[in-house]
């Protein structure tokens, strides 16, 4: 996607395009892999979604060949990005899989952690809201900045997730906190659980 994209905006060859990703600082928002990256240009090339238009050379530096994309390829692109922005596709975060294992961590330590993840988030929002300000003040316009808007936004929600359940686990208003106390004090409980089966409908 970011080679089609960056071709789609002009010719360019693909160290030119290294460049242009890094300048725009995409590694943020996509997981880049500059050191694959001829790779992925020769296979969108063997697909019909970009062509070689020719080479060029800079000074002493060797040549490079240009290449731009295809109709096919501009198709290609507006599909997939159509669908990443229009279908909600399930993810799955690191945070979650180990939310979804933290019982297995003695209370006090999870505390700790949760305690820590909430410092990390508050630096990095205060990082990030200070980028976008000089990324305001440099006269750049929001439609460059609606994903770093979407990282705040996120960023916010989970720290107010994060600070939230730190309370309930500190004042015990968190459902079964005894219980997972008492499993890592060597207690043995006995769950029964009774579901009124009308309670699904």
């Amino acid at each position: 996607m970011a080679v089609l994209v960056s071709l789609y905006e002009r010719p360019m060859h693909p160290y030119e395009v290294a460049q242009t990703l890094r300048q725009r600082a995409k590694q943020e928002s996509v997981r880049l892999n500059y050191g694959s990256l001829y790779a992925v240009v020769d296979s969108l090339e063997k697909r019909g979604l970009i062509k070689a238009t020719g080479t060029i050379r800079e000074g002493k530096r060797p040549e490079r060949t240009v290449y731009e994309i295809t109709d096919e390829g501009s198709r290609e692109m507006v599909d997939w990005l159509t669908e990443l922005i229009a279908v909600s596709a399930k993810e799955y975060p690191q945070f979650m899989a180990g939310l979804s294992f933290i019982a297995a961590l003695d209370p006090d330590d999870a505390l700790r952690a949760l305690r820590e993840r909430a410092d990390g988030l508050g630096f990095k929002l205060a990082g990030l809201r200070g980028a976008m300000k000089a990324a305001r003040r440099a006269g750049l316009p929001r439609l460059f900045e609606l994903e770093v808007e979407y990282e705040e936004g996120q960023l916010e929600a989970e720290l107010r997730f994060v600070q939230g359940v730190i309370t309930d686990i500190e004042t015990k208003s968190l459902d079964g906190v005894d219980m997972w106390r008492g499993f890592h004090e060597g207690q043995t409980f006995e769950m029964d659980l009774h579901l009124d089966p009308d309670a699904a409908d």
